[in-house]
């Protein structure tokens, strides 16, 4: 079958682990600790699935001036203090992993160091295990294409018989870029229309997962236009 699906692509933050939410909080204490008071729906507008890199370029033109190297670093244990305490499994995910049969990875803007951190927390790190990719592997991060790219070439699968899972607007403009159908995840804090456009189906309820992967891959699946 010309359009059937070899690979499912998950993104990890807000699609595998719930930790948007607790990032976001966090984001706003950083960005408050260089005077930069903004609300969370206006960090979820401007930051939520883009880069580490791309939050560093943002903060600096906010302050004109050059951040020193490793500034992150001084804010690293609030995040990991979060997540510690608080970080859980999307829910329904486990459920609808151990249903999904078909070749699955990640492909997730955090660096692996935070990606083993969060899907360890969760219990999720062996499921994905030797097939986990970061925007630290290609030149650029979501919403350019090359990571979803780069995880379909390693996994050795074309672009059109890919489906992305994506919850955040910048993943799914990086999935469409990438030639790849998309399922929207709209079950956390990205309003549904943020998400709809060509070759992509919206979703809120992770329990719907699998019965929509295998509607995709036999064809029965009608993305929006």
């Amino acid at each position: 079958m010309e359009d059937r699906v070899d690979l499912v692509i998950f993104d990890c933050d807000g699609t595998l682990v719930d930790s948007e939410v607790l990032s976001i909080k966090v984001d706003q204490r950083v960005l408050a600790d260089h005077g930069w008071n903004l609300s969370q729906e206006e960090i979820v507008a401007r930051f939520m699935g883009r880069t580490s890199t791309h939050f560093t370029r943002e903060l600096e033109s906010f302050l004109g001036r050059d951040l020193p190297p490793n500034w992150e670093l001084k804010y690293q244990q609030w995040y990991a203090d979060a997540f510690e305490q608080e970080l859980t499994p999307i829910a329904g995910v486990e459920n609808a992993l151990l249903r999904i049969l078909m070749p699955t990875c990640v492909a997730s803007n955090s660096r692996h160091a935070r990606l083993e951190q969060t899907l360890g927390l969760t219990g999720l790190l062996p499921r994905f295990s030797g097939r986990i990719f970061s925007a630290e592997d290609v030149r650029d991060g979501k919403p350019a294409p090359d990571l979803f790219l780069h995880a379909a070439q390693t996994m050795g699968v074309p672009p059109k018989r890919c489906l992305v899972v994506e919850d955040s607007r910048f993943g799914v403009q990086a999935a469409r870029a990438a030639g790849m159908r998309v399922l929207g995840y709209a079950g956390g804090l990205t309003p549904p229309e943020w998400l709809e456009g060509p070759q992509t189906t919206v979703f809120k309820d992770m329990e719907e997962l699998p019965a929509l992967i295998t509607a995709a891959h036999t064809g029965c699946l009608r993305p929006q236009r």
